[in-house]
């Protein structure tokens, strides 16, 4: 008999990892979006409110006139030429295309580019690294890829020899993490952010944790750090930082910093900084120290998910390693050319002068006030609930709820063989359509339940969220009361 492809007999690296952001409460959420369209009058609710997932643009933001204005002329270069384009587009989104289309081999969106990335948009975004840090950037250091997730996949491919290559994780984190070191063979050396002080990161739990590590035979190659962080939403102080790269270089660490929501602080008394600024201010250069930062189009105030852009910026490394980084590039071509002008006009808008410089600001700021406004709402209101404690949203697009679940609740989980918080959040969904992911998808302390909230629905659906929220957890914690 011919040899079946079966769950037995498929990778098990593949059915080892696990990405909770589209996991079982989503397609849950999916199915009953099916039944709600063919029988309305099924479910006391009309719609499925997706708090899942970091995807702005599907939840009605609208994106920013002067990037699709720009895209749009690269993407159709034939337009430049009529007459009527000047009335259509403003002057310098068209004079944005025409730089970038001259910086395209052949003036074509849909050839391949360098395997890195167009030489002429990493100056740009070389140039705008430079603005931000006042350090040097080299273009040579930009690799640009769909979105930063491929990003990370090519440094954990690049990094992880076998199971006994560990990676220092936040726990809570991203499950982009968890989900790429299980694919690429490595192990999760997790570290606990600190709930207690708004989810802090010490470095006294970084080193217990290597040690753990060292004493189990892991050979640790990296630490991840997000800031601003997701699933917590903290912004980090640069004293921390400073200290997270004084650590990073005694122990030879590869520093691993997302970076993608640096543009989503919404604290007057915090101020993103990016850890290649930190390091070199403290006097680190080129060759002091292992640095991989990235970003992406997919947050920020411009949502661009779904145009997969976003770079990695390699620095420390030695040209040995470098071409390997390069091959594996290359190995997929390039990242798609209309992500790479849009990371492009991410890091370099419209300045003070330029024809799109006021609505371009009045977009970008209408948008990151009313993120804080929601955030704000959204945290007040957990705050109220009884058993929920949320810390402030500092940053980034979550907020990340602890839930303090009565024993009755934990043993009725326990009896469907579910995790407590996936028990609520499918409580949730079911009685509300809104849908919320499970702390246990991205770690959490033992004992302890949380789930994450995205800030992302529009202004006017938040008080419906409350109000649906409110009722379902009096509901809930009225039935399963101790």
């Amino acid at each position: 008999m011919a040899p079946q492809v079966t769950v037995d007999s498929i990778n098990p690296k593949v059915i080892e990892c696990q990405y909770a952001v589209r996991g079982e409460i989503v397609i849950l959420a999916q199915k009953l979006q099916q039944e709600i369209q063919a029988k309305p009058e099924a479910y006391p609710f009309q719609e499925i409110l997706y708090c899942n997932i970091g995807n702005p643009q599907s939840l009605g933001q609208k994106s920013i006139t002067f990037f699709r204005e720009v895209l749009a002329l690269c993407d159709h270069p034939a337009i430049l030429a009529k007459s009527e384009t000047q009335a259509l587009f403003s002057a310098d989104s068209i004079e944005r295309a025409r730089k970038i289309l001259d910086q395209i081999p052949g003036r074509a969106t849909g050839a391949y580019s360098h395997s890195q990335g167009i030489k002429g948009l990493r100056d740009t975004i070389a140039a705008a690294i430079e603005a931000r840090d006042g350090f040097p950037a080299d273009p040579n250091d930009i690799f640009m890829t769909d979105g930063a997730s491929p990003a990370v996949h090519m440094m954990m491919q690049l990094l992880i020899r076998s199971e006994k290559d560990g990676i220092l994780c936040p726990i809570p984190q991203y499950p982009l993490y968890s989900a790429s070191i299980a694919l690429h063979g490595g192990t999760l050396v997790p570290y606990y952010l600190d709930e207690a002080t708004g989810w802090g990161l010490e470095v006294s739990e970084l080193k217990k944790q290597l040690q753990e590590a060292k004493s189990n035979g892991i050979t640790v190659r990296a630490l991840v750090v997000i800031n601003p962080g997701n699933p917590t939403g903290q912004v980090l102080a640069e004293e921390n930082q400073k200290a997270l790269v004084e650590f990073c270089k005694e122990e030879g660490l590869v520093l691993l910093a997302d970076e993608v929501y640096q543009e989503n602080v919404y604290v007057p008394e915090k101020k993103f900084h990016s850890f290649k600024k930190v390091a070199r201010s403290m006097g680190y250069g080129e060759k002091d120290i292992y640095l991989v930062s990235f970003q992406s189009v997919s947050k920020g105030y411009y949502g661009e998910c779904g145009k997969r852009g976003g770079y990695m910026e390699v620095t420390g490394f030695g040209a040995d390693v470098r071409e390997h980084i390069y091959k594996l590039a290359s190995v997929n071509l390039c990242s798609n050319i209309t992500g790479q002008i849009l990371a492009s006009l991410v890091m370099s808008p419209p300045k003070v002068g330029d024809k799109s410089y006021e609505p371009y600001i009045a977009e970008r700021d209408g948008i990151l006030s009313s993120l804080a406004r929601r955030a704000k709402t959204l945290e007040d209101a957990f705050n109220k609930l009884e058993g929920i404690t949320c810390n402030k949203a500092e940053g980034a697009m979550y907020l990340f709820p602890r839930i303090n679940l009565p024993k009755k609740a934990i043993k009725a989980a326990e009896e469907v063989k579910t995790a407590p918080d996936l028990f609520y959040c499918r409580r949730l969904l079911n009685e509300t359509g809104i849908v919320f992911v499970p702390g246990s998808g991205f770690g959490q302390v033992p004992g302890t339940w949380h789930f994450r909230c995205t800030i992302l629905p529009q202004e006017e659906k938040i008080p419906a969220i409350v109000t649906r929220l409110t009722d379902f957890h009096k509901r809930f914690m009225d039935e399963f009361r101790d």
